[in-house]
């Protein structure tokens, strides 16, 4: 179980290091990988079990020339350097997560020089909710699906997929 202070702690590395990998690639396009997975506890077998199929669908897709994966308590996160276009690294990263059997489980992150890119900036409606298909984030912000309700459809994906 991580505190709230744990994990924005950890978004704030992450933005650090970021920035570090976007400065030592110039030019190229950075992909960031983390679980989508609900409450206190972000680092379980079912993490690493959704963070081991995004790491090999990445690395399947994109051939990138660097690599960094990071196990840790507050959840995986994986920066992967890739040789192309943000907004077709942003494309083909949004048709992973929605073609991939755990790819609604994963948030696949594209940086370019000019900062992040959206699903919205390629044309795309934004990520919808594993249980009622509404926008996700109406649903995270109301609380419309209970922690457990959730859950059980993400080991329901997982199981599915193995």
């Amino acid at each position: 179980m991580i505190t709230l202070q744990e994990l924005l702690d950890s978004r704030d590395r992450r933005a650090r290091r970021q920035g570090e990998l976007l400065s030592q690639f110039p030019g190229r396009a950075l992909l960031c990988l983390t679980v989508q997975l609900p409450g206190p506890e972000k680092r379980n077998a079912l993490s690493l079990k959704i963070a081991r199929a995004g790491v090999e669908a990445i690395k399947k897709r994109f051939n990138p020339v660097f690599q960094e994966t990071n196990d840790l308590e507050t959840g995986f996160e994986g920066f992967f350097v890739i040789d192309g276009q943000p907004l077709e690294v942003k494309r083909a990263a949004a048709e992973l997560e929605d073609t991939h059997p755990l790819g609604r489980l994963m948030d696949l992150d594209v940086i370019g020089p000019e900062g992040p890119i959206g699903r919205a900036d390629i044309g795309l409606a934004e990520r919808r909710c594993l249980i009622c298909e509404k926008p996700a984030r109406y649903c995270m912000r109301a609380g419309s699906h209970t922690q457990d309700e959730l859950m059980v459809k993400i080991k329901q994906l997982v199981s599915s997929y193995e």
